[in-house]
């Protein structure tokens, strides 16, 4: 059962969709987020990256700071500037 993903930065929403699987970089370290996660929030890092698995395909997008939240519904990234690679 895949998830709901978004990122978002102040300016647009820079991908939305169902997802398999998230790969981010926190300030704790790198964090896979599967479906049925449990709820955390991080800080990601500054000139990071979230990885995307949707669908037999994989989504990149740059992110520089900002938070990841995942929460029952699915995961959220909350960048400062975010744009796909």
């Amino acid at each position: 059962m895949p998830m709901r993903v978004a990122i978002v930065s102040p300016e647009h929403e820079v991908w939305s969709g169902e997802a398999d699987m998230v790969i981010a970089r926190t300030t704790e370290g790198e964090i896979g987020v599967l479906p049925r996660h449990v709820p955390m929030l991080g800080v990601l890092v500054p000139e990071g990256e979230v990885r995307i698995k949707a669908a037999g395909r994989e989504i990149t997008a740059a992110v520089d700071g900002g938070f990841i939240s995942v929460t029952h519904e699915g995961v959220s990234i909350l960048a400062e500037q975010a744009s796909l690679s």
